[in-house]
């Protein structure tokens, strides 16, 4: 049942792996200075700083994935945060994807409004994200599907918008068209809803085709009619000037009975030479 805004001296607590604070009435946003949180940053080597006090016979429940889950022997090595299930408004703080050791997330259930962080891979080592249940708006950004480790991501009952981002490791989320319901403006795989550059880019349909059929038989019977009616007023033209022009008419019967000879003689010559060049 706690109340008011989270006070910004838990950033002094550098050896801080886990922060739980889920279910409680916490107002005003999430402080900026949770990004300086060194127990939660991976050393040069790709090491997490782990607890000294541990106790190896300790056990915690978390809320991770989705499901509250019993830590033991690697409680030490667990570093989570949830936040869920408050009054807590604002953006969420960009500074907080320095915390590359992170491997659970959980804002869920609150009053969050602006963007999904650009720099989301930050989250080196995030293996659960849950921002449900808020007012996010905006594109979920391409760098969430740089996260390696993610298998746990819930998206849901926002105000997202455009392309969901892909890439191999958003293929291994269990039932991942979940991840993004209640965002009306998200389009793209896995959703069945399709963007409208998907739309515009889809080839044509098999009634499209016969159309296009359709036209180009249209176009092939007039250019053969236009060559048709061509011909025939050519040749109508031609035959109506010789029977007017009686003239024309003997000139053109007298340039045929001439070529016509001289086709004649150019075979009989032609024969001749061929028996000459025989014998």
């Amino acid at each position: 049942m706690f109340i008011d805004k989270i006070p910004s001296q838990l950033c002094r607590m550098q050896g801080l792996q886990i922060m739980d604070f889920g279910n409680n009435h916490l107002t005003g946003p999430i402080p900026r200075c949770f990004g300086n949180l060194s127990g939660m940053i991976l050393d040069e080597d790709g090491i997490m700083s782990s607890m000294e006090w541990f106790d190896f016979d300790t056990s915690m429940t978390q809320v991770f994935k989705g499901r509250e889950l019993e830590f033991t022997k690697t409680l030490a090595f667990l570093a989570n945060m949830n936040l869920s299930r408050n009054n807590l408004v604002g953006s969420i703080p960009k500074e907080i994807t320095n915390l590359s050791g992170l491997q659970g997330l959980n804002l869920s259930h609150n009053q969050l409004t602006g963007k999904i962080p650009e720099n989301i891979s930050g989250l080196k080592s995030l293996e659960s994200l849950d921002l449900s249940m808020n007012q996010l708006s905006g594109i979920i950004p391409q760098s969430i599907s740089e996260l390696n480790s993610l298998s746990h991501l819930n998206l849901s009952y926002n105000n997202l918008s455009g392309r969901i981002p892909t890439g191999n490791q958003l293929r291994t989320l269990d039932d991942p068209s979940s991840s993004y319901l209640g965002n009306s403006e998200l389009c793209g795989v896995p959703l069945s809803r399709n963007c409208p550059s998907d739309e515009k880019s889809q080839p044509p349909t098999t009634t499209g085709h016969r159309d296009e059929h359709k036209g180009d038989d249209a176009e092939i019977f007039w250019f053969y009619m236009a060559i048709m009616c061509g011909y025939a007023t050519g040749l109508w033209g031609f035959i109506g000037v010789l029977l007017l022009k009686k003239a024309w008419r003997y000139a053109y019967f007298q340039f045929v009975e001439m070529v016509n000879e001289n086709v004649q003689l150019a075979i009989a010559l032609g024969v001749a030479r061929l028996k000459n060049y025989i014998n």
